[in-house]
């Protein structure tokens, strides 16, 4: 009989499976992170005797999230390596064969919520909890069939707030991305490891390694001794499903689409899949680069191919001559929050008062490119000066696109996963009362008409299988 007791193992000296097929969104971590603060360490990690994880990978990244130090382990050093294998897999699905009593599962949720307790920390959506609260207590839930049928009709549904950390959108989302979406491609060392938000893993070692010099280390430095950590990504990347929302919803099927801050390949091959011809610019020729190789890989000959240019966003009339764009969509750069390049013509490297005013030009021209009766929506953020206060970038935004003729027509609430916030905001708000930031703001403006604009949209058609030529 093997030795089952539970023994404190230093989370560093953990290793993942290499071949764990089951997968950890980072809004399920943060869930795990939330019910370990809330419930404290209640299931062990299971590894073998060479401190390689069995079962209990998502408590694991959730240890890092925490930066805890030490983790509750069992070892089962007397499995064989195919027992191994096959238990991983076990672990996982097993769990996936109960069921719920609804009516006491309702009853129990029902009575907690009423006692104030926080059912977040439970591991379910908001949605599902209102859903499971009135279907097992008997009520009619119009509310979440309705909701049901609108996601059904427009994708996700049509309200103000879009919430990126639902099931169905990160299905989604992941659906995008095992297609083949590389967005981080193309992009240098620096902007991919972002200054700004990095991930948990990467302040685990920074910490490791400041423990072992004795002293504080800049990120420069952490970089320069650690120059593997460059290949993990950090930087922000586009959402593909919030892509595909925006073109669903405010442009016609088959209509061009126009984007003076192109970036990553996102944009561009989500228009391409759903028969919208995309044309966009960026100043860096390795990303155009890159982004035309991805599309050369996963492009599909019946899709219109998108056309990326290689220039400065300040002429973008002229990279956009003779076109009629059915919609102007980006996500422009949030001003120095990140720095592209060390091109002077790159607007990250200017202050605020010059970036404003190029960008101000930008949106000018590209609404100039834009058909009558149209929208246009542009993904924004705001971001700090280095003494802290907000710049006002949204409403500078929203100025630029009423100055080029366009009027303010919805504002959308992105809701994100906190990654690694949860490690940032409380020594953020204690010496500073800022605020830990989980949105983006989605502006849309239309020139002209918004009913015509709306019927040249035409229905929204949402597609099951988004791409059938891969399973073929």
């Amino acid at each position: 009989m093997c030795d089952l007791s539970i023994e404190y193992r230093p989370v560093a000296s953990l290793r993942p499976a290499i071949r764990n097929s089951r997968t950890h969104s980072d809004a399920q971590v943060a869930q795990i992170a939330a019910s370990i603060r809330a419930f404290g360490w209640t299931n062990p990690i299971l590894i073998d005797g060479a401190h390689g994880i069995i079962a209990g990978h998502g408590r694991w990244l959730a240890a890092r999230t925490l930066e805890l130090t030490e983790a509750p382990c069992i070892e089962l050093a007397h499995l064989t390596p195919a027992l191994k294998r096959a238990y991983v897999i076990a672990d996982n699905k097993l769990a996936e064969q109960a069921g719920w009593d609804k009516e006491l599962l309702a009853l129990e949720l029902g009575e907690l919520k009423t006692a104030g307790f926080d059912l977040d920390v439970l591991g379910f959506e908001a949605v599902d909890l209102d859903a499971l609260i009135h279907e097992g207590s008997g009520r009619d839930d119009a509310r979440t069939k309705a909701r049901a049928t609108l996601a059904e009709q427009f994708l996700v549904p049509p309200f103000s707030v879009l919430n990126a950390r639902e099931s169905g959108w990160q299905e989604r989302k992941q659906a995008w991305i095992e297609f083949g979406l590389r967005s981080e491609e193309g992009r240098d060392a620096q902007l991919n490891f972002s200054m700004s938000a990095q991930p948990p893993h990467v302040y685990t070692a920074k910490n490791a390694y400041e423990a072992r010099v004795g002293h504080r280390v800049s990120w420069e430095d952490f970089l320069a001794a650690h120059p593997e950590v460059r290949a993990q990504t950090g930087t922000s990347v586009f959402d593909p499903v919030l892509c595909e929302v925006m073109y669903r919803w405010f442009s016609p099927p088959s209509g061009v689409v126009l984007d003076p801050f192109a970036g990553g390949s996102v944009r561009g091959v989500v228009a391409a899949k759903l028969g919208r011809r995309y044309v966009g610019c960026d100043l860096r020729a390795e990303q155009i680069e890159a982004n035309r190789t991805q599309w050369a890989d996963i492009g599909h000959p019946d899709d219109p191919a998108p056309v990326w240019h290689c220039g400065d966003s300040r002429n973008i009339d002229q990279y956009a001559q003779g076109i009629q764009a059915d919609l102007v969509f980006s996500c422009p750069p949030y001003a120095d929050l990140e720095r592209y390049s060390d091109d002077p013509a790159d607007l990250s490297n200017m202050g605020y008062p010059q970036f404003r005013e190029a960008y101000r030009d930008i949106i000018q021209k590209s609404g100039g490119r834009l058909k009558n009766d149209r929208f246009a929506c542009f993904v924004v953020g705001e971001v700090r000066s280095r003494e802290g206060a907000y710049r006002h970038f949204v409403s500078d935004t929203i100025a630029a696109f009423t100055e080029a003729g366009l009027r303010y027509y919805n504002e959308l609430i992105l809701v994100t996963a906190p990654a690694s916030l949860a490690i940032r905001a409380g020594y953020a708000f204690k010496t500073s009362r800022k605020i830990g930031k989980t949105h983006q703001n989605v502006l849309a403006f239309v020139k002209g008409d918004a009913r015509r604009a709306t019927q040249d949209c035409g229905e929204v058609v949402v597609e099951t299988d988004l791409f059938p030529e891969t399973r073929a």
